[in-house]
């Protein structure tokens, strides 16, 4: 598959957006006269503004691993939200929002359509990224006054894979369980024994896509599980496919990336 078939590209914010947008995200393709390509997608606990031909919503986190269909030609963009930062804006705990999706109308205050022709009618991505801006700070809230602590704990399980209980989190940021298992639910809307679980298995997964061995009995008890048939269930939970189905998968399929983001071509019956 050549690379300039599908593209995925990420972009900074600008700064006095940057507690409120983690990055914007473009994904162009093309594949006419080629048939359909399905993409496996590995999401992150983040909420997104997804802008496309007639599926523009607000989507909350998604706990387990997605498909996206693509055929013809076309454009998607993105934003993904630093966590904790939608809160403020919804006004509603994230954890009624997850797995599921918002109209744009009902979270941003301007129809789908509308929203979605402006944008997706710039004559580049550099005009998307600057209509998109002037949008959101419109509408920008008023800072929370937990943003930068959840923003905090979720980078400190990112950076430090040592991060396996909800214990650790607790005796580094002087937080009781309690308060800490609200915020997230408020915040960031999963919890965080799964924020943690959910990065670790996501660090397998980026080990597996690199060609990295991985000794299965050892993993299952750095990250926390009790034997090795617990993590594998874990996995597929959040893969979509056990470890050793999943390695086989990447290890086959060279449009496998660092983002997990997988494409497969659709045989058509």
């Amino acid at each position: 598959m050549e690379e300039r078939q599908f593209q995925l590209t990420c972009y900074q914010s600008a700064r006095d957006l940057a507690h409120f947008v983690e990055h914007y995200w473009i994904v162009t393709w093309d594949f006419r006269g080629q048939g359909a390509y399905l993409a496996e997608i590995l999401p992150h606990p983040r909420v997104h503004l997804v802008i496309a031909k007639d599926q523009s919503r607000v989507f909350g986190v998604v706990k387990g691993a997605f498909s996206y269909r693509y055929e013809e030609s076309s454009c998607v963009f993105g934003v993904r939200f630093k966590p904790g930062a939608v809160y403020p804006l919804l006004h509603m705990p994230l954890a009624q929002f997850t797995n599921t999706s918002l109209s744009i109308k009902e979270t941003l205050g301007i129809e789908d359509a509308v929203l979605e022709k402006a944008l997706l009618l710039q004559e580049d991505k550099a005009a998307m990224i600057e209509y998109i801006e002037h949008f959101l700070r419109k509408g920008l809230p008023e800072r929370d006054e937990h943003e930068k602590v959840i923003q905090q704990i979720l980078d400190h399980i990112v950076t430090n894979r040592e991060i396996s209980r909800v214990e650790d989190l607790v005796s580094r940021f002087n937080l009781s369980k309690r308060t800490l298992q609200r915020l997230f639910h408020q915040y960031v809307g999963v919890s965080p024994k799964w924020v943690i679980q959910h990065y670790r298995l996501h660090e397998v997964a980026r080990r597996l896509t690199e060609g990295d061995g991985v000794e299965w009995s050892q993993l299952a008890l750095d990250l926390g599980y009790c034997d090795q048939a617990h993590f594998s269930r874990a996995f597929k939970a959040t893969v979509g496919k056990a470890p050793a189905a999943y390695a086989k998968t990447v290890g086959a399929d060279s449009s496998a990336s660092s983002t997990c983001v997988i494409l497969h071509k659709v045989d058509e019956v």
